[in-house]
């Protein structure tokens, strides 16, 4: 099962990427790590470095993919953010959340919509 959601998550991701590109987002990075806390994608637009937490569902049955950023998981987010800030200085930043909700068909997702929050938190 973990296997299938980190699958589903990566699939996710790349539709988050893929979508941020179409609307003239440039992709810094991906999976940035440190310890305590992952961002899925750093992204810039215009004079703002964006911090995007991408959640993947293909239902409800555990909440929507804006539900799972709780408190806990925006405190990881802002975390990382400053950890990578060190090598910028200051620039101004945002923290948005991707929704890429799909379905598996095999092994691709087809996706159904991708719903961006702006400034999520």
């Amino acid at each position: 099962m973990e296997k299938y959601k980190k699958t589903v998550g990566n699939l996710g991701e790349d539709a988050a990427v893929k979508y941020l590109k179409k609307n003239k987002y440039i992709i810094l990075e991906r999976n940035f790590n440190v310890h305590g806390g992952e961002i899925d994608i750093i992204a810039k637009k215009g004079d703002y470095v964006i911090f995007v937490e991408v959640k993947t569902r293909s239902n409800d049955d555990f909440g929507g993919g804006l539900e799972a950023v709780n408190i806990t998981k925006q405190q990881r987010l802002i975390k990382a953010a400053q950890v990578y800030m060190l090598k910028l200085g200051e620039v101004p930043v945002r923290f948005d959340v991707v929704v890429v909700n799909g379905s598996m068909r095999g092994k691709k997702l087809s996706v159904e919509n991708i719903e961006h929050i702006e400034n999520a938190f």
